[in-house]
């Protein structure tokens, strides 16, 4: 059984969009988001630094769109299950059938700018957590007033707060955790401090009319498989102010009987959780088109027909 993964924000890196573009087609279908949504993909996707694509309300349709472009690139793919780690979802989503693409984008657009807009009142900011028991982290980090805001699994924890609250972390790190690494994230996303985008994005969200999954599709709210689009919809808006619940969202892959997984370009940072959390699951990441033919390969010998 296939899985089919998006990244989050932080997965992004400068002119990481370039060799997608020579593909046949994915110019154009660029170009066409891109007006849709008032964003000039391209650029961001080719030409743009670090600092740029680390801005919000760019990083989160910029990734949806990469990859939604590369998931394209394999062709027929019939997954068993599809999830996305944060805006992830958003992909997934459409991979799902519950959005079209255009339609996921406008909304992750909105999304990013509402949240681009909750970060700015505040300094914020997320960093990862390598190592450690989340028995013992995760009470450490109430203690300086974080969240966990991302619960990975394979040992990676990932806490959110202000820049003060990370780094009274960076000098008091939780008993067992060896390395606290700063992402490349403009906010605490997933915390209380996103609830102002909660509103903005629920208003966008209430003009679309979403169709219920083809395919399972597994939520970071509890890491279970939800049945209606409505449902999924209405997580994609809760899910801005929630904790991901990303060791969840696996644990039901296993249950799932998941044998293979292929993480959609960005991709790297879900399969490099999934080798240690899903061991005897196969893992592709699309990282460039060379990555292809490996994830064509894995999409013959355990997708369903």
């Amino acid at each position: 059984m296939l899985v089919l993964v998006a990244p989050g924000q932080g997965a992004q890196t400068p002119g990481f969009l370039t060799p997608w573009l020579e593909l046949p087609g994915a110019a154009d279908r660029i170009a066409a988001w891109s007006e849709a949504i008032g964003l000039d993909l391209v650029h961001y996707g080719t030409k743009a630094d670090a600092d740029e694509i680390r801005d919000t309300a760019v990083a989160q349709p910029l990734l949806v769109a990469a990859g939604l472009l590369s998931a394209a690139a394999l062709g027929e793919v019939a997954p068993g299950a599809v999830a996305g780690h944060s805006v992830g979802e958003f992909t997934a989503a459409a991979f799902a059938g519950v959005l079209d693409d255009t339609a996921a984008l406008r909304l992750v657009r909105t999304r990013g700018l509402a949240m681009a807009e909750a970060a700015a009142v505040t300094a914020t900011g997320m960093s990862a957590l390598l190592g450690g028991d989340p028995e013992v982290t995760v009470p450490h980090l109430e203690k300086l007033g974080l969240t966990a805001a991302n619960v990975n699994g394979a040992g990676q924890i990932v806490a959110a707060g202000t820049l003060e609250q990370l780094a009274a972390l960076e000098a008091d790190k939780p008993e067992g955790v060896r390395r606290v690494v700063a992402l490349k994230v403009a906010g605490a996303f997933h915390t209380h401090h996103m609830a102002p985008a909660v509103a903005k994005l629920e208003e966008a969200a209430a003009a679309l009319s979403p169709a219920d999954p083809a395919v399972a599709y597994v939520s970071n709210k509890d890491g279970r498989t939800v049945a209606t689009g409505a449902e999924v919809l209405a997580r994609l808006v809760g899910q801005v102010a929630n904790p991901v619940r990303w060791d969840l969202c696996m644990e039901t892959f296993q249950e799932l009987g998941a044998t293979a997984l292929i993480e959609v370009c960005p991709g790297g940072t879900l399969t490099g959780i999934a080798k240690r959390a899903l061991p005897g699951v196969a893992t592709v990441a699309l990282k460039t088109p060379d990555d292809l033919d490996a994830a064509r390969t894995l999409i013959a010998q355990h997708a369903a027909v």
